[in-house]
Order: C-alpha cells, then structure tokens, then sequence
C-alpha cells in the first residue's frame, strides 16, 4: 500500500506514479513518487526540489524513486534537476507532450556491491 504523501509547500505536487500520469511512461513501483514543480525559475526550482526529496525519503523511506518530469530539451530545467540530486533517465511522451525524465535515488537503491566473486545479498 502506497503512502500518504506530505505536503511540501506551495506549487509543489507529489504524487504516486503508480496512480499519477507516469503510470504508464515507465515500469513505475508502487512506491515511486512523482515530484510537480511547475512554473518555477531554475534557480528555484533546485532548492524545492530538494526539499522536495528530503521530505518523500523521511516520509517513506522504502521509496526506490523520486521522479521529475522535464518538458524535453530543456537544459536549463534539467541542470536545476542534477544540482538537486536528480539524474536524466529518458524521454518519454506523455498525452500533454513529451518530457525528458529524471530521478532521485536513495543510496540503499543505488549502492554497487563491488565483491564481483559472489552473488549480492548472499
């Protein structure tokens, strides 16, 4: 079961993928979350959405994904995504249009075990 999503201040939506307008862009999880920033400077766009990640991770911190969804071919908005913490993904069309992807992982999601001798989690 999904959980409830904080609020996170004005002009920001969080919103599960799973039930959200990603539903079908990507193999969403049921604990993805969708992070809606619009209308915001780039240079205020990076500290929302940072706050935006800190606030989904102390929320559920069983999400594998924060997900921002950039109107496509928008360097300006997509380097305000990467200094929050956000990696570019892939583009995806959405019925609005398209829109280039990116996401927020926590570390648990992203760690390599680098002992390439054994099976990981054995």
């Amino acid at each position: 079961m999904s959980t409830p999503l904080p609020d996170v201040g004005a002009g920001v939506v969080l919103e599960h993928c799973v039930t959200g307008r990603l539903r079908e862009a990507y193999p969403v999880s049921e604990r993805d979350v969708e992070v809606r920033a619009e209308g915001l400077a780039p240079t205020a766009l990076t500290p929302t959405l940072e706050r935006a990640v800190a606030v989904v991770e102390a929320a559920d911190p069983q999400c594998r994904r924060i997900v921002f969804a950039a109107p496509e071919g928008d360097v300006s908005v997509l380097e305000a995504a990467e200094a929050a913490g956000f990696r570019y993904v892939v583009d995806v069309d959405l019925p609005e249009g398209p829109v280039s992807l990116a996401v927020a992982e926590p570390g648990w999601v992203t760690a390599v075990d680098m002992d390439l001798d054994r099976v990981p989690q054995t």
